[in-house]
């Protein structure tokens, strides 16, 4: 087992579940659905995995990867045929919750095979290989499935994610062996496990604010840059080619981050990502020039691409013997819950104050993740 064919499973139904998010969104506008409904249709992927992510870590960390990978491939692959089987508005709301939730579940298993592959010190050039299959999967699958609807038709366009979903469950039946393997089960213990507990390890509660603030950060941009550039008058073209640059610096970081971790502490590195990331924010409402913008998001796509890795690892590092899978699935639930949340937020602050407050409290807040992360609160880092 090695870290290629984890990035081969990863890619492949990360594929199918990003063309077919786009799908949804477009067939259910193509059907009549209001942009409300849309939104509904779109909420309920992180609905399921919101309450049950931690339990489903759990259940990794026990079981193994291969049964629940399996599973969630199914699910996914089984969405994606409803979607073309059965053509209404109707039917997307049961698409959305199937997909999502295969997903999700899809999303903790890759993330406990890559900590798995190897030595403890190989994770997080594993991490970093898992989070480029994610950035590579992510640019490549909304592309396609825009071009698939302009040519072939929305639920076409389903059956060929369906074909990478299908892929995927055939790869990982025919790797069963090697899944089956990458299986270490703690001692056993008499007490019940509860996921709170988790949270009562300071070290452990430190990786999750931290990625919290920084998922947060990163949604922030998502949601109110198209805003921002809207409101100083840029063209949606531009705007497009200002994301594009976040997207471009998160890739390529990436791709370098095994030899910057290498040759830089993982931690003090982290706590600079956050520095950069809270400073490019406060600039964000401040520029006005493209180039600038671009430069700007560029910078904040270095900061914030290059630090999922290194909080991977570090879960896996302050997390209790066997039980990595649980604080994955904890940290997913966590992040499911700010997704679901943040975007009302920043809309309602944005409508009563302007995006300009947005972004310095969201700066503010991520600098006070660093030196949180650094150890400012008294507590061992």
């Amino acid at each position: 087992m090695n870290i290629a064919l984890i990035f081969l499973l990863t890619i492949l139904p990360h594929l199918a579940f990003a063309g077919a998010r786009v799908t949804l969104s477009l067939f259910a506008l193509k059907l009549g659905a209001t942009p409300f409904t849309v939104g509904m249709i779109i909420s309920l992927i992180s609905l399921v995995p919101m309450v049950y992510s931690a339990r489903w870590g759990r259940r990794i960390d026990r079981a193994g990867v291969y049964k629940p990978m399996l599973l969630s491939a199914a699910l996914i692959l089984g969405a994606l045929l409803l979607a073309y089987a059965l053509p209404r508005i109707e039917t997307l709301f049961a698409v959305s919750v199937l997909a999502g939730s295969g997903f999700m579940l899809y999303h903790i298993c890759v993330n406990q095979a890559a900590a798995l592959v190897g030595r403890p010190e190989d994770r997080t050039r594993n991490f970093s290989v898992l989070a480029l299959a994610f950035s590579t999967s992510g640019f490549v699958g909304p592309m396609m499935a825009g071009f698939a609807i302009d040519s072939i038709g929305h639920r076409n366009t389903f059956l060929l994610c369906a074909f990478f979903a299908a892929a995927a469950l055939a790869l990982i039946r025919h790797r069963k062996g090697a899944l089956y393997r990458l299986h270490r089960p703690a001692a056993h213990e008499s007490a019940p496990r509860r996921s709170r507990d988790l949270l009562r390890i300071p070290a452990l509660l430190r990786v999750f604010v931290v990625s919290g603030l920084m998922s947060m950060c990163w949604d922030l941009y998502s949601f109110v840059m198209p805003i921002h550039g809207s409101s100083i008058g840029l063209s949606a073209s531009t705007i497009g080619l200002i994301l594009g640059s976040f997207g471009a610096a998160t890739f390529l970081f990436r791709l370098i981050l095994p030899w910057v971790v290498h040759h830089f502490d993982e931690r003090t590195f982290l706590i600079a990502a956050m520095v950069l990331t809270g400073l490019m924010l406060a600039l964000i409402p401040l520029v006005h020039s493209v180039p600038w913008l671009m430069a700007v998001s560029f910078a904040l796509g270095i900061g914030l691409g290059g630090v999922q890795p290194m909080i991977m690892t570090m879960l896996y590092e302050k997390a209790p013997p066997g039980r990595g899978g649980e604080a994955v699935g904890m940290r997913t639930q966590l992040l499911n819950i700010t997704q679901a949340v943040i975007p009302l937020i920043f809309g309602a602050l944005g409508a009563a104050l302007g995006m300009t407050p947005v972004f310095f409290a969201m700066a503010a807040a991520v600098l006070w993740g660093a030196w949180y992360a650094k150890g400012g609160d008294g507590s061992k880092p």
